[in-house]
């Protein structure tokens, strides 16, 4: 780990944001305007970390020029200019900030549903331009109608309090919506049929993927209720314009609201000059408040995957809430040591692992207790950056399947964590827990049980299970200048094979392994480096 973080902001963060980086001891911020992907290819060599908004693309271009890169920060919700799959393969996070917008882009989309319903811009632009057009601008009333939402999420939940606040009846379609969580909000669950033709205000408040895209296109638009109002705050590309423009000209829809665009800024078209149109420049999380809160938001996760290589909002890694990541803590790190041990004390390719996560250690987080063995696991073999961002996909990409087993009970141990690995010469396994204060301890190798520290300079000995050896092995290390910082023993059976881990003060020299390999009943000595 660095001595010091270094963090490049390419935008306008804000001073509280700025001031939570300063505040943290070991990290250094540096503030750029930059605007272009090439400029910032420049810049980003020796940063762990870059923030971004909408500002400028992220490209795998970027990502490759930042050699000492960790993590990307998105002061916002979408990462449509961040290259995410570049960024997994390089180990590198993407983290955003998808609280600290909420309710200012769900106010926000009221304000443009109200805006269409009752004509505000028009009516404004005309009687600033000295035109009394009372007559002209006659709206509609939303109390009693019925919005539909499509997307259920942070944002849709928010929309949904709102509308019900001024007394509208709310359907909604969500895939992932269960009707427990409908009935919290009090809105009703509906396929997206039925939501097109009883609604007589749609809102979409979905992430943009190729599921989305153009979900309300043309067929979606034959089936909604004449007169409808359309309004998108979320992604540009999930209402299809042209298709959005022919339901305007042939009055399927009576108004839209759109804040966000296929193409930002957008160019000239058509639909944007229509009367029917309220048109916004991606205001949707454009308050003093929010843009403070996802600053911070954002800052407080860089901080968190810098310090430990977990955040709450990780966005292409294992993902946990931020009060789980003190618990998880140092079980990622006892899966990290147990996976190093594994890799050097049976160095061989493996094309299977499994981790089993076991006792108190089974709540939430296996995934990322599996991510930190695989660290630990491919790390040694391997020169590129392995981390718990691209863990799991390194894994895949070398044919090694990868499972995760979660029980309740874990034996003799209220938790453990176990690693069994199957390669050229079979299947391994290595089994670890926590003593007193998370200390990590490992408890078993194969048929040898033991009570070793997995840290630091490790000396692995297999010997016959025969008087003296123990003391053979102290007594070299010490005619060598070696320092024992503990020694733990085991046996599969007695008058069998046993097994010493030696923890030792620095490293050990060639000479000092090939003494101890020239002790009597020594069968094989390795270095481990945990």
């Amino acid at each position: 780990m660095p001595d010091t973080f270094r963090v490049l902001v390419t935008c306008s963060l804000g001073q509280a944001a700025l001031d939570r980086f300063t505040e943290e001891p070991g990290f250094m911020v540096r503030v750029e305007s930059i605007n272009d992907p090439q400029t910032l290819a420049r810049a980003v060599p020796g940063f762990h970390a870059v923030i971004v908004r909408s500002n400028v693309r992220v490209t795998r271009e970027v990502l490759e020029a930042g050699t000492d890169l960790r993590v990307v920060g998105r002061a916002g919700i979408g990462v449509d200019n961040i290259d995410m799959d570049a960024a997994t393969r390089l180990g590198v996070a993407v983290v955003n900030a998808p609280g600290g917008n909420v309710v200012t882009t769900a106010e926000h989309a009221l304000t443009l549903l109200m805006s269409a319903a009752r004509k505000v811009p028009q009516a404004c632009a005309a009687l600033k331009a000295g035109r009394w057009e009372k007559k002209r601008f006659v709206g509609r009333e939303l109390r009693g109608k019925t919005l539909g939402i499509v997307g259920v999420g942070r944002i849709g939940s928010v929309v949904a309090e709102l509308a019900r606040g001024i007394r509208m009846r709310v359907v909604a379609y969500d895939p992932y919506l269960t009707e427990e969580r409908a009935a919290q909000l009090g809105v009703e669950k509906v396929d997206l049929d039925r939501l097109l033709a009883e609604a007589d205000a749609i809102t979409v408040h979905t992430p943009l993927t190729p599921d989305t895209r153009g979900l309300l296109g043309d067929e979606a638009f034959a089936k909604v209720k004449p007169g409808v109002i359309v309004v998108n705050c979320a992604r540009g590309g999930i209402v299809d314009e042209d298709a959005l423009d022919r339901a305007i000209a042939g009055g399927r829809v009576s108004a839209a609201a759109l804040d966000v665009f296929e193409q930002e800024p957008p160019p000239p078209k058509s639909l944007y000059g229509r009367d029917e149109v309220v048109v916004t420049p991606h205001l949707g999380a454009s308050t003093v408040e929010a843009q403070e809160s996802v600053a911070l938001e954002v800052a407080e996760n860089v901080i968190s995957f810098l310090r430990t290589g977990v955040a709450p909002n990780a966005l292409n890694a294992p993902s946990v809430p931020s009060e789980t990541l003190t618990r998880l803590g140092p079980y990622l790190d006892l899966a990290r040591r147990l996976g190093l041990f594994l890799a050097q004390a049976v160095p061989e390719p493996v094309d299977r692992v499994e981790v089993a996560v076991q006792g108190q250690a089974s709540g939430q987080g296996a995934d990322l207790v599996t991510a930190a063995a695989l660290v630990g696991l491919l790390s040694p073999a391997l020169e590129t950056r392995v981390n718990l961002v691209n863990a799991p996909a390194v894994a895949r990409e070398r044919g090694v399947r990868v499972s995760t087993r979660v029980t309740a009970e874990a034996g003799d141990f209220s938790d453990l964590v176990a690693i069994t690995v199957a390669g050229p010469s079979g299947e391994h396994r290595v089994e670890g827990t926590l003593f007193g204060k998370h200390e990590p301890r490992l408890v078993r190798f194969n048929d040898y049980r033991l009570d070793a520290l997995p840290r630091g300079t490790l000396i692995l000995i297999y010997n016959r299970d025969v008087p003296g050896v123990i003391g053979k092995i102290g007594t070299c290390l010490g005619d060598q200048g070696v320092n024992i910082a503990g020694m733990y023993n085991g046996r599969s059976a007695p008058g069998g094979t046993a097994i010493s881990m030696v923890n030792i003060d620095g490293t050990a020299g060639p000479e000092v392994l090939e003494a101890l390999a020239g002790l009597p009943d020594i069968l094989e000595v390795r270095q481990l480096f945990l």
